[in-house]
């Protein structure tokens, strides 16, 4: 080995080395936030923070089902107090009296903070005689045995108002003291985790212990479990993630070897063949955590296609090398091609950096990182390992075939423009957009798990929200205060028919201000013993009975102001948790809508406070947001492809050559796409660059001119490259995450057509085949 290849070598090891080195301190998530959009707006961003750390993310929905109804009412109790007992549950309702025993304490003894019906003149003597005037009314009636126990304290039914006030929507029904779907064919239970919906290890041990619990609880019956919720969609997708990535990579290496091993028929160039690859991987995953602080599990998952495309340099030199021709100097006269199709893939890869996914910007530098790699690697380490005189046998038996079929190419050309044309016409007339403009589309859960987590949520209550009024605010108390504030507008839009309801956090906490203004309504003993006298005069009470009433006022007229950490312990701090949040540099209140049927009413009346939102369409907004800013990028890497292209070939109908094949096979994807049904998403876009990347060393090398020899082995070598990269990419059809998913059946299928349609549009070949002919 010369001195050169020594030092080439050694730079080689030793950045392999540094590469080991940071990923040993890499940190791998598998949180799929990461595809979800940053949010351009600070109300946007609200909705995106609490799908990922919010409370109603970290709500697991539990149903127990396959057993009599006492029997699951049973386990469901067990499994409950399992729950409760665990410190990772901050909440467990089930409906059993035991869960709401803290809730119905706090509400008693903060009545007169919480309830809006405290006014000073409800103390007056004649607020007084109506609401004792109203109690004998309710004694009379069948509930008149449970008021009973309460009225001598509470003649004014504050804590009944709360109850009612703090009631969900939609109860679920009882049965055995537990919450039961309609039918009574499951016992129903929501748990509140501890830990953020992000802490993906901490929901999975949640899950764990839900499912250990349960098998204790149901020992010996034939009841089973069902779960659902975003911490079970979350755990989920990683076990997916996780599985694809060492599936589908396991497959393609197998793949992938087994065709090169028949091909070179030598496992010590095999493994050559393979070290670019081994290499762009390390250094792709090196850059992406220096770049990032960690590294996604789909990032390593699209390490599969690395081997499709990385592998091809290999596949070039190989191939390409004549028998008695030095390495060196094959690579020599084929890198001024291989090195401009590198610089147009970085061009198509950069879109993908680009992106506002952060996911998708990751992808887009491990790419990037891993190809310069690789074909640094294939440039001036392989050749100095490769052995001497080494050529590829089956080339010259595949050679003379591949040469008749290039030749024989142009003449589909015809048909090809008929068909692209066809693929053109029925792609813009179609009815429906060509572009999903549905984040909804992006979802990794599949249909079934999202009709169980619907099917659980109606059997629950849970209200399907839509329509959400957000208050930003710069600290918790403004936000109570705003909420208030919105809170009034709404109520008047609730009186004139625009909505049925809606939820407040300051119906749960009120602002400290708002207490103050209660305790301030609320009057001296002695005032309150006379108005109490006066009124009731007539009323067939006894004297003192309303002594304990007296004293809670009394009482309430001096206790601290309710705050946040009051309500801990209750399913009233899970509530306020999900409508109150405090972000990094402020907080939001949230208030959820009921039965909207007056939007821009509505939107209008609570514009002095806060902004009300349809989520379907914000999120699908945000989404198209990003599919705009996707297709500027796409455009803008197409651009930077074609100035590349005209820079180095200085010939506008070299780059029509070039590009040509690519453009077609683009089209043709897209109709082959959605005639298979697919709703093309900003994966799909993405897919579509590279196919533009990855395609154009194809119809460079047919654009290439080359002796007759040489052109055989070039045909023959972009035959194996365009198989192999088919094969990294197009394992990833069969993925279960979306991203893969359309990423490897986009550029899957466009490889392929992107390698037949630069034969049949190529000029070189068109020749060689008249000049057949001729002779």
């Amino acid at each position: 080995m010369s001195p050169p290849a020594r030092w080439v070598l050694a730079a080689w090891l030793a950045g392999a080395a540094a590469c080991a080195a940071v990923i040993a301190r890499t940190e791998f998530t598998t949180d799929l936030s990461a595809f979800l959009p940053r949010s351009p707006s600070a109300v946007q961003q609200v909705l995106v923070e609490q799908l990922r750390d919010g409370v109603v993310s970290r709500l697991t929905l539990v149903a127990m089902e396959g057993d009599s109804p006492d029997r699951l009412a049973e386990i469901s109790k067990r499994l409950a107090a399992s729950l409760r007992a665990s410190p990772s549950f901050a909440a467990v309702n089930n409906g059993e009296e035991a869960g709401f025993e803290r809730d119905r304490d706090l509400v008693w003894r903060h009545r007169y903070l919480l309830s809006p019906a405290v006014k000073a003149e409800r103390f007056s003597a004649a607020g007084l005689r109506a609401s004792l005037e109203e109690l004998l009314l309710q004694l009379a009636s069948p509930a008149g045995v449970l008021l009973q126990r309460v009225s001598a304290s509470d003649p004014g039914g504050e804590l009944i108002g709360l109850l009612d006030q703090f009631a969900p929507e939609a109860r679920p029904r009882l049965h055995g003291g537990v919450w039961f779907s309609g039918d009574r064919s499951r016992a129903l239970l929501m748990a509140q985790t501890r830990a953020a919906a992000s802490d993906i290890d901490a929901q999975q041990s949640a899950l764990g212990l839900i499912r250990e619990s349960f098998a204790q609880a149901a020992a010996g019956s034939q009841a089973r479990l069902l779960v659902t919720g975003p911490a079970v969609f979350s755990v989920t997708s990683r076990e997916r993630i996780r599985a694809d990535a060492w599936r589908l990579s396991l497959i393609a290496t197998a793949l992938v070897a087994t065709m090169l091993l028949a091909l070179y028929r030598s496992v010590r160039v095999l493994g050559l063949g393979l070290l670019p690859v081994a290499s762009g991987a390390l250094a792709g995953v090196a850059a992406v955590s220096l770049a990032f602080g960690s590294v996604h599990g789909i990032t390593l998952a699209f390490g599969v296609t690395l081997i499709g495309e990385a592998v091809d340099y290999a596949i070039y030199l190989f191939t390409q090398n004549a028998p008695g021709a030095t390495a060196q100097s094959t690579f020599e006269r084929i890198w001024p091609t291989l090195r401009l199709g590198l610089l147009t893939s970085v061009c198509g890869f950069s879109a993908m950096l680009f992106s506002g996914f952060t996911g998708l910007a990751q992808l887009g530098l491990f790419s990037i990182a891993g190809l310069v790699v690789a074909a640094a690697v294939t440039r001036w380490v392989l050749p100095a390992w490769l052995p001497r005189g080494f050529a590829v046998a089956a080339v010259a038996a595949f050679a003379p075939k591949v040469m008749a079929l290039a030749r024989a190419a142009p003449r589909l050309r015809y048909p090809l423009v008929i068909l692209l044309a066809a693929a053109f016409v029925f792609l813009l007339v179609r009815p429906q957009p060509l572009w999903s403009g549905s984040l909804a589309t992006l979802s990794p859960v599949s249909p079934r798990e999202q009709e169980l987590d619907r099917q659980l949520r109606q059997d629950i209550g849970a209200p399907d929200v839509r329509y959400l009024v957000v208050v930003p605010a710069p600290d918790e108390q403004a936000a109570l205060q705003a909420s208030e504030q919105a809170a009034l507008a709404l109520r008047n839009a609730v009186a004139k028919g625009w909505l049925q309801g809606f939820d407040s956090p300051a119906a749960y906490l009120p602002s400290e201000a708002t207490q103050r203004e209660r305790q301030s309504a609320l009057p001296a003993a002695q005032t309150l013993r006379q108005n109490l006298q006066e009124a009731q005069r007539g009323l067939p009470f006894r004297a003192n009975v309303f002594e304990p009433f007296v004293r809670d006022v009394s009482a309430a007229r001096a206790m601290p102001l309710l705050d946040r950490a009051s309500l801990q312990g209750t399913s009233l701090a899970l509530r306020l948790d999900s409508l109150l949040v405090k972000r990094q540099s402020n907080w939001a209140a949230m208030l959820p809508l009921r039965g909207v049927s007056d939007v821009k009413a509505i939107a209008h009346a609570v514009a002095g406070t806060g902004v009300l939102l349809d989520l379907r369409q914000e999120f699908d907004e945000l989404y198209r947001g990003y599919l705009r800013e996707a297709q500027i990028n796409s455009l803008l890497g197409a651009a930077a492809i074609v100035a590349l292209l005209f820079a180095a070939l200085r010939s506008p109908r070299r780059v029509f050559d070039v590009l040509a094949p690519l453009a077609a096979a683009a089209v043709a994807t897209c109709g082959l796409l959605v005639l298979g049904g697919h709703e093309l998403s900003i994966f799909h876009l993405v897919g579509l660059v590279l196919v533009v990347a990855v395609g154009s060393n194809y119809s460079l090398f047919f654009d290439r001119e080359a002796p007759g020899q040489d052109r055989g082995r070039t045909f023959v070598s972009l035959l194996f490259a365009a198989i192999t990269t088919v094969i990294g990419f197009g394992l990833l059809a069969f993925s279960t995450v979306p991203v893969l998913n359309a990423i490897g059946s986009t550029v899957g299928i466009g490889a392929a057509m992107a390698l037949v349609f630069s034969a049949i549009m190529s000029r070189q070949t068109e020749a060689e085949g008249a000049c057949a002919r001729a002779s």
